[in-house]
């Protein structure tokens, strides 16, 4: 039972980490009166680039830096989109999910298509600091970025939002631009800082995936994680440690169905069960906290200026 938990707790960290980094993207862009409909696509061509560029340069640090700089680029097309043109939030974003899906399919078929097997690459080995330690050995045997994520990107994401003066630009862009304009701050700077920011963490979780969790690419890779993060960053109230919880709780359902299925436990229910279990339990968390949301008073909301 031990091991079991130990185990459970350490995939728990693993399968969080790019829904995480997705999370706190969709924080950023939030807190400043976007809604990202494009995170889920975002997360697939993070995923495809990192690949791509990992496999051609043979340097997985170089796919993922591109990866980010990808992500940084779709966020800034989602501003144009959202920002200056002020076209529908809910239209500019599924429309860069439906196009960076289709891209990503596009050019991967057009690299690998004609290859007998599936592509692959040598991906981002686990640390083991303190492998020699019982019980603490096992949990802290992580990637990097897993560490990266939680013990720097976590609370810098706090520290930016509730102790610098540029969060405390996003904030009140998402909540009074009139009033952040007035003060002679530009309100289409900061959305699109916090876009280039928030598509940049978006395509890491995506590249995660490729580089660390799988080594290769997909057309399943993301799964829907996208929408979970919207889901999360919710649950969370669009605080940083909140939404690292949200992303803990559905990492953890996560790892407990897939821990359960390879148990091989008889149980009279389908299969299936165990992988929509961490969904029906975002939903009910979503459900849960919703109610007493305080969403950002400009979110949606396109701004011009008079």
């Amino acid at each position: 039972m031990e091991l079991f938990l130990v185990n459970l707790i350490a995939a728990t960290l693993r399968v969080s980490t790019p829904i995480l980094l997705a999370a706190i993207g969709e924080t950023f862009t939030e807190r400043a009166g976007i809604l990202n409909l494009g995170i889920e696509g975002i997360m697939f061509f993070g995923a495809f680039v990192g690949f791509f560029v990992a496999d051609a340069s043979g340097s997985l640090w170089i796919g993922f830096l591109v990866a980010i700089l990808s992500g940084v680029l779709s966020g800034i097309l989602m501003g144009l989109l959202s920002v200056s043109l002020g076209v529908n939030q809910h239209v500019s974003g599924l429309g860069i999910t439906l196009l960076l899906t289709g891209l990503s399919l596009y050019l991967f078929r057009l690299v690998y298509g004609g290859r007998s097997t599936p592509p692959s690459i040598e991906p981002f080995q686990q640390l083991t600091p303190f492998n020699d330690i019982p019980i603490i050995g096992p949990i802290t045997q992580q990637y990097f970025l897993t560490y990266v994520t939680f013990l720097v990107i976590i609370p810098l994401a706090w520290w930016i939002l509730y102790r610098t003066r540029f969060g405390l630009n996003i904030r009140a862009v998402g909540e009074n631009p009139e009033a952040l304009d007035a003060a002679g701050v530009s309100v289409y700077l900061i959305r699109y800082l916090t876009l280039g920011i928030g598509g940049g963490l978006m395509a890491a979780g995506g590249a995660f995936l490729s580089l660390a969790s799988l080594g290769a690419f997909s057309h399943g890779i993301i799964s829907g994680r996208g929408w979970v993060a919207i889901a999360i960053v919710i649950f969370g109230n669009w605080d940083p440690i909140r939404v690292m919880i949200g992303a803990l709780i559905f990492g953890g359902t996560n790892a407990l169905q897939l821990r359960l299925q390879a148990m091989g436990l008889q149980l009279p229910i389908p299969y299936e069960t165990f992988l929509a279990l961490p969904y029906i339990v975002t939903i009910i968390a979503l459900v849960l906290a919703g109610r007493n949301a305080s969403y950002p008073a400009a979110l949606l909301k396109p701004y011009k200026r008079e």
